[in-house]
């Protein structure tokens, strides 16, 4: 079982950064593979970023350039770091934790990007 808590939403101008974290706690962090996904009023849950238990990254097209992902097995915490936000970033941004079967959630955190 993992616990997944999401922190750094808020409201930001156009062009601003954020930091989200996502702490995880009640299992081995460092074998998840991890990622940060969006969800806007009105549409899907979308793939942000994703990180393998490795260390390798992958990025959606749109935030490629801009976000960066990172994680520290040290601390069992997962960041994304997001520059030159846009309006059209706005959104829940959610952490997620898989491994085999297992696939975890967090409750989510707001980021909203506007002037």
């Amino acid at each position: 079982q993992v616990q997944l808590v999401e922190s750094g939403g808020g409201l930001v101008q156009p062009g601003g950064s954020l930091r989200l974290s996502c702490a995880a706690s009640g299992s081995i962090f460092r074998v998840y593979a991890m990622g940060w996904h969006r969800q806007a009023p009105g549409t899907q849950r979308e793939l942000v970023a994703a990180i393998t238990s490795g260390g390798s990254t992958n990025y959606a097209d749109s935030v490629k350039g801009r976000f960066t992902i990172s994680r520290d097995n040290a601390k069992n915490t997962l960041y994304l770091q997001m520059n030159s936000l846009k309006p059209e970033d706005t959104a829940v941004y959610y952490c997620n934790a898989r491994a085999g079967t297992l696939n975890y959630w967090g409750q989510g955190t707001q980021v909203t990007v506007s002037s």
